[in-house]
């Protein structure tokens, strides 16, 4: 068979098609990422956001088209995100847990995956708990994914909320590679026992999130920032969830208390296309690093 994958995540590897292109190289099948002139016995497309264009835009020569990912479970009512789980397509489980084909993008040197899904937070905002349950469990060893590759891109998104998370830190620890978490750590649960182990992983840099302002974060940031090995602040990036249920002046609070503290907040704008004009200001300022280094926001001209 020929096999085509397509993909909404244009400046990143898509996880789910290199499994697939492991899947069917192992078969046998000749696997491509898809091109939209070529005619394909199967083509998989998978997507990430509700917002970004599906496949069906183009031309499809294909015999079947098979869809999946998160884009696919969302639309979006009144200003809400609304979850199908109807449309909540998993790979099987041969699938799932095959060594990706990192050779399918070439231009990456890095391993990426999963050692936990799912998050007990449930915000209303994120479709982690929706999609993956309201608990983080553990999915893999990190053997699944990686095999000596210098960096690793991790994706779990509360890998601290997991209980075997000290087992897992450890064997990120033992790996000696460079670790990019790329979701946010929950900062809620760090204690001075994972603390210390996370510490001793090469971390690239660390993701934390405040976004509900009515959260009182401080207190933990305060705590990191004594315990934790990594001081520069460019490393240090805090998620900040903006035009959701927060006011201007607690986006605003949110951000000074986090610089004041040695942190790197980035703005996060929850269905951009109708936020305020002050909070896509916000997120300019705060987002370019030059700028936000050098001016509080009230001196700040766009």
């Amino acid at each position: 068979m020929k096999i085509g994958l397509w993909s909404d995540c244009h400046n990143f590897p898509s996880l789910p098609a290199m499994k697939l292109s492991a899947y069917h190289k192992s078969l046998g099948d000749e696997v491509e990422l898809f091109f939209r002139f070529n005619h394909y016995d199967l083509v998989y497309a998978s997507k990430v956001f509700s917002f970004t264009e599906d496949i069906d835009v183009y031309p499809v020569y294909a015999d079947e088209i098979r869809k999946g990912g998160s884009g696919y479970c969302i639309t979006v009512e009144n200003g809400k995100e609304i979850f199908d789980e109807s449309k909540n397509v998993s790979l099987p489980k041969e699938i799932e847990h095959i060594y990706p084909d990192y050779s399918l993008y070439p231009g990456y040197k890095y391993a990426t995956g999963f050692l936990t899904r799912g998050c007990p937070r449930g915000c209303d905002f994120c479709i982690v708990a929706r999609k993956e349950g309201k608990r983080s469990v553990q999915v893999a060893d990190l053997s699944e994914f990686w095999r000596g590759q210098k960096e690793i891109k991790l994706l779990d998104p509360n890998l601290i909320a997991c209980k075997d998370h000290e087992r897992l830190l450890q064997q990120l620890a033992d790996s000696k590679a460079t670790i990019d978490f790329t979701q946010g750590i929950d900062i809620r649960l760090l204690t001075a026992d994972n603390i210390k182990l996370l510490n001793q992983v090469k971390a690239k840099n660390l993701h934390f999130a405040w976004d509900n302002p009515h959260d009182d974060l401080e207190k933990y940031f305060v705590r990191y920032s004594e315990l934790g090995k990594i001081k520069d602040h460019r490393r240090l990036i805090v998620y900040c969830l903006t035009n959701y249920n927060s006011t201007f002046e607690e986006d605003l609070y949110r951000i000074e208390t986090l610089r004041r503290l040695g942190y790197n907040p980035y703005v996060m704008i929850y269905q951009k296309e109708t936020a305020p004009e002050n909070v896509k200001r916000l997120q300019r300022w705060c987002n370019n690093r030059i700028i936000f280094q050098s001016c509080e926001f009230k001196d700040y001209k766009s």
